[in-house]
Parts: structure tokens; sequence; C-alpha cells
């Protein structure tokens, strides 16, 4: 139930619009890892200097942008459509939805 739970939380926050979002969903990096891969096919795609790991489903599909905590949780930073490899900050700024 736990992570039914886990999954509905990030789907419901994926759903909105990423400027309406009033904090990040944070959840264990297991279930983030989890639920990205299994509902929407999202792999590592893109490490930053701060850390962060872009998630994305492909190109020209959906990604996600997700921070690691020290304690093992993970939060979503922001997420789109469209991904391109050579998206910097401003292109996915630019591209949210």
């Amino acid at each position: 139930m736990n992570k039914l739970f886990a999954t509905a939380l990030i789907l419901t926050s994926m759903a909105a619009p990423a400027q309406a979002q009033d904090s990040d969903v944070c959840m264990a990096t297991s279930e983030m890892e989890a639920s990205l891969l299994d509902w929407y096919g999202e792999k590592p795609a893109q490490h930053k200097e701060d850390g962060s790991i872009v998630w994305a489903s492909g190109i020209g599909g959906t990604w996600t942008v997700v921070s690691y905590e020290p304690d093992g949780m993970s939060c979503t930073l922001a997420q789109g459509d469209n991904w391109s490899p050579d998206m910097d900050g401003d292109k996915m700024i630019a591209s949210l939805n």
C-alpha cells in the first residue's frame, strides 16, 4: 500500500504544471527510481554538477530532475516534456509543463 500511495503522489504532482508546485515531492530513493522507471519509462540521462540527476524517457519524451539527499530520500525538482540531451538549465525551464 505504501508503494501505491507513493506512486499516486508522484503521478499527481507530475500532472500539474511544474510552476504550480508548492513543494517538491520527496520519497525513498528506491521508490522514486522505481516510479520513474515503471510509470514513465525514464532512466538516468544526465548527471548535474549539483549532484541531481535528470531522468528521461528518450529524446522528445518526458524528463524529471531528481535531487538525492544523504538520508536516502530523493526529491523531484522539475519535470517536463520534449527531452533533448543538449538541454541546459534555460531550455529545461522554458519547456516545463
